[in-house]
């Protein structure tokens, strides 16, 4: 199989796969950034003591983590344009439903590492007269974050790979411009084992970082 195997196919197609990839780092730096934000406002809703606040970020935890992500994005690429009363395209609508997905598993995330934080610390910034809110800006998140940094990046790591996903909308990724040109070229091997090699390196040197980032939190 391999004697056959064409390089060629792969250098003449670099700029198409690297605008697909450009398309995939876009998602997942929006998603990432926009589902920690928008996550850290969840977990600060889900462990208000506020009851409504509670139940209604927990009821949105639940439903994004019970639906499969590849419905979320047909439901956004659907009901968006209805919502807005326009098209805005497959990008936008992708988007917005990766951003929403990822904040229900990054409140949960953040939550637990809110948690995790000593009630001293909280008790030592009241005393100091700080407000809760300064508290919890100033005293609590930082540690918080620093703590979840590890975690926060295996899941960047998913969500890299889960951006595959986007070829049911028809936006083109990284992974479905290679499967274009695979099928444009009949070179389905090449440019296959050449997406998998992609993959496969980029996410083995995110996870070789994030246990790095663990051993050093540790100490």
């Amino acid at each position: 199989m391999f004697a056959q195997f064409d390089y060629q196919v792969i250098y003449d197609n670099l700029d198409i796969l690297w605008d697909g990839m450009l398309i995939t780092f876009l998602l997942t730096g929006v998603a990432l950034a926009g589902g920690i934000v928008l996550g850290t406002l969840l977990a600060l809703m889900r462990l208000s003591r506020f009851t409504l606040l509670s139940i209604l970020a927990g009821r949105y935890v639940d439903a994004f983590r019970s639906t499969p992500l590849i419905l979320v994005i047909f439901w956004f690429y659907f009901a968006v344009p209805i919502v807005v009363g326009r098209p805005i395209g497959g990008l936008y609508s992708v988007l917005i439903a990766f951003t929403l997905f990822e904040a229900a598993y990054y409140c949960e995330i953040i939550r637990a590492g809110i948690q995790s934080i000593s009630r001293q610390q909280v008790h030592a910034g009241l005393a100091l007269g700080l407000t809760p809110w300064q508290t919890t800006k100033f005293i609590v998140l930082p540690q918080a974050f620093r703590n979840m940094v590890p975690v926060l990046l295996t899941q960047a790591i998913v969500l890299f790979q889960d951006t595959s996903l986007v070829y049911v909308v028809g936006l083109r990724d990284f992974l479905t411009a290679a499967d274009l040109v695979a099928v444009r070229d009949n070179r389905v091997v090449e440019l296959y084992l050449a997406a998998a090699v992609v993959y496969f390196v980029m996410c083995i040197t995110g996870s070789l970082w994030v246990k790095r980032l663990q051993r050093q939190y540790a100490i």
